[in-house]
């Protein structure tokens, strides 16, 4: 009963909210009022199993979850987003460099805009347009390239997080060896490690299997 009672909350939050940096509508302070409440259940929710260790380089795995809602089709319409292990050469400190150099290009290249403003609807996943694109389209772009770059896809690894003001939000996780999980996140320059993020990690694609997700609760409010 304690998995059912996780999934089913986690199972409705949306990969919306501050990505896009909209705020201020009515729209926007209903999906803040409906994320409040998850919000303020989830550190009863991260109890059910033991917490991750602070000085853990590495987001573990808790249990297998639903995928965000966004997340449909997109293995179909971008099979690099859903690649598995691969020849990607791209390791170790090069690799950290070019997603640093990658990262703060598309930052400064990409415009934030919703999906509402964008599609006249929310949760579109989509690789950024003329126009721009939010923070799950941003973090598409960035594994894209940075897959085109030769690093392997199972060492890039989309995340779903509660940001610093509890709002939702999507990261790109680069995996190394050297230096454990570093974030590559549309809302700053730098790539650091998840610990320094302040995010509360909710869901990540599994590496071995990345059209599947898992739950992960770790960081920010669950105490890491």
């Amino acid at each position: 009963m304690a998995g059912a009672a996780i999934r089913r909350p986690f199972g409705r939050l949306r990969t919306r909210f501050f990505c896009d940096m909209v705020r201020g509508n009515r729209a926007g302070r209903r999906r803040r009022s409906r994320i409040a409440l998850l919000v303020a259940a989830l550190p009863f929710l991260a109890l059910v199993q033991p917490l991750q260790a602070a000085s853990d380089p590495y987001i573990h795995p808790r249990k297998p979850i639903a995928a965000p809602e966004g997340f449909a089709g997109i293995c179909d319409r971008y099979r690099w987003a859903c690649a598995r292990g691969g020849t990607g050469g791209l390791a170790g400190a090069q690799a950290v460099r070019v997603a640093k150099a990658i990262n703060a290009a598309v930052n400064r290249t990409t415009r934030a805009i919703s999906d509402r403003r964008q599609y006249g609807t929310e949760e579109v996943w989509a690789l950024p347009t003329a126009a721009g694109g939010d923070c799950e389209d941003i973090v598409l772009l960035k594994k894209m390239k940075l897959i085109g770059e030769g690093v392997a896809p199972d060492r890039l690894l989309i995340a779903t997080v509660l940001d610093r003001r509890g709002g939702s939000h999507a990261v790109l996780v680069l995996r190394t060896e050297e230096e454990g999980d570093l974030v590559l996140d549309n809302l700053g320059n730098r790539v650091v490690p998840w610990t320094k993020t302040g995010y509360s990690f909710l869901r990540m694609q599994n590496p071995s299997s990345p059209r599947k997700w898992d739950a992960v609760f770790a960081g920010g409010m669950f105490g890491s």
